[in-house]
């Protein structure tokens, strides 16, 4: 495995998990990991979206965050929106619970066993996928969602960051009750150009770049981040069942189920009635409707 000697910037997301890590404990970790590295900790996502900006008018383009997907999306959304001279790599060491893109590759969720593989010169050329509403664009590397999943991860930002990987299963519950099916008109396209028209009722509809999401849940074992489609998923199912759905996502055995629809798309279009909110990576992004693509090979990532 050949070794890298290249300088990294490494920037701590303070807010990342249910408490603060400590830059310390980052340069602590790179250190023994043998990895040459400057750190900085923005304190806002805007400050963070400055130092990418800067890193890249100072021809840094090996850029590693401290965080979740949550962090992860926000440095890929503004390393996506720059014009490079040379071609950046990211890298990502998982803090709080963790980071769900990376469990795809089987990496560590510990930073210090993940801070060992900035040490190589290995990377993988990732789909990106895209969002576009009235909110304008947003990417995403790891799942989106529109409906009740994307209603939890609103609860969810008003639960204590204590609750750490259970906060998303209890905001599920808290937002089924009340939140409202709906109808959905998708249409989708496939790689060769094909449309498929899908209409009917449903709870949620899940973009899936990679296999897991909601800290480890196994929502699209089948999907693979270079085939330039999508895993796009429609549930739909009573609410009194929707719970008894969650475990079969959770071990990724949910596809056979006769609430879950399933296709393999590189485009779709979705619009509801009535409106839903739509979440890209954990972060609410806005409502429906929405179109949704693959950007092939996008960004490299560090692995």
């Amino acid at each position: 495995m050949p070794i890298s000697t290249q300088e990294w910037l490494v920037l701590v997301n303070p807010s990342a998990g249910r408490k603060p890590v400590g830059i310390d404990r980052v340069r602590s970790a790179l250190d023994r990991a043998g990895v040459v590295a400057s750190i900085a900790t923005p304190s806002s996502p805007g400050a963070m979206s400055t130092a990418i900006f800067e890193a890249r008018g100072s021809g840094v383009r090996h850029i590693a965050v401290v965080g979740g997907d949550g962090t992860a999306n926000l440095a890929a959304n503004v390393i996506l929106s720059l014009d490079w001279r040379e071609e950046p790599v990211l890298g990502i060491l998982p803090a709080g619970t963790g980071c769900d893109l990376l469990r795809t590759f089987g990496l560590p969720q510990k930073l210090e066993e993940a801070a060992r593989h900035l040490t190589t010169s290995e990377t993988y050329r990732i789909d990106v996928g895209r969002l576009e509403g009235d909110f304008g664009a947003r990417h995403f590397l790891n799942v989106a969602q529109a409906g009740v999943g994307a209603g939890a991860v609103a609860t969810a930002e008003r639960l204590r960051r204590s609750w750490g990987q259970a906060r998303y299963p209890l905001a599920f519950l808290r937002s089924l009750p009340a939140f409202p099916p709906a109808l959905v008109d998708l249409v989708g396209v496939n790689r060769r150009g094909e449309k498929t028209h899908h209409q009917g009722q449903a709870l949620a509809v899940i973009w899936a770049n990679a296999q897991f999401f909601a800290g480890g849940w196994n929502v699209a074992p089948r999907a693979n981040l270079t085939d330039g489609r999508l895993d796009v998923q429609i549930i739909d199912t009573q609410k009194r069942r929707a719970p008894a759905l969650v475990p079969k996502i959770i071990r990724g055995v949910h596809a056979s189920d006769p609430a879950v629809r399933r296709y393999s798309w590189s485009a779709c279009r979705l619009d509801t009635k009535p409106v839903w909110p739509v979440e890209a990576d954990g972060d609410l992004v806005g409502n429906t409707p929405v179109t949704v693509a693959v950007l092939a090979g996008a960004l490299q990532l560090k692995i």
